[in-house]
């Protein structure tokens, strides 16, 4: 159970922060970059869900849900070192049900003939800057894996990678089911 009495610390004054592991670490160190992003992701979708309602709105609350348990993810860095807790990882599950959410949601969109601007309804404008936000902590999230010593699971990663996709169809089923998706003209305005 987590319970937050004192929100300053003052811990951090000297720019680190404590991992869920006790660890600290520099503010700018990239693990912490890279769940920092994830958060980012998350308030993202919070802004989309002042324009969403229903199944889609259902759907993305779970999202944020797991995205904090991304965040513990990241937080927490696999040891060597038993842990007092068994520390909290995002599951396959948890990225089957973005894969049926997405079949969900695309069944009814017609196939792309073009690429898709970001915008057309507020909803899908803010699905989208979820969407590269997103992708963002993708790519930090694969640079993390890269670094000698730090370990990302591989769930994470897959994680966010269907969350991108799951994002990007949701756009288009805020649009109308892609009916108001505002597409790209190659060369429009040479």
């Amino acid at each position: 159970m987590v319970k937050l009495n004192k929100i300053y610390t003052r811990t951090g004054d000297n720019g680190t922060t404590a991992l869920a592991d006790g660890q600290r670490r520099s503010k700018a160190d990239l693990r912490v970059e890279t769940y920092g992003t994830v958060d980012e992701t998350n308030a993202c979708i919070g802004l989309v869900r002042v324009h969403t309602t229903g199944t889609l709105d259902d759907m993305l609350g779970a999202i944020q849900n797991d995205l904090f348990d991304l965040g513990a993810d990241l937080a927490t860095p696999p040891s060597p070192d038993p842990l007092p807790y068994e520390p909290l990882r995002i599951v396959a599950r948890q990225v089957e049900r973005l894969e049926r959410d997405i079949d969900a949601l695309n069944a009814p969109i017609p196939p792309l003939k073009s690429f898709v601007l970001p915008g057309g309804s507020a909803a899908a404008a803010a699905l989208h800057l979820a969407r590269t936000v997103c992708r963002r902590a993708e790519r930090l999230a694969v640079s993390l894996a890269a670094h000698e010593n730090e370990i990302v699971s591989p769930e994470a990663l897959r994680y966010l990678n269907r969350l991108s996709d799951f994002l990007f169809v949701a756009s288009r089923a805020a649009n109308g089911d892609g009916a108001d998706d505002v597409l790209w003209v190659p060369g429009a305005n040479r």
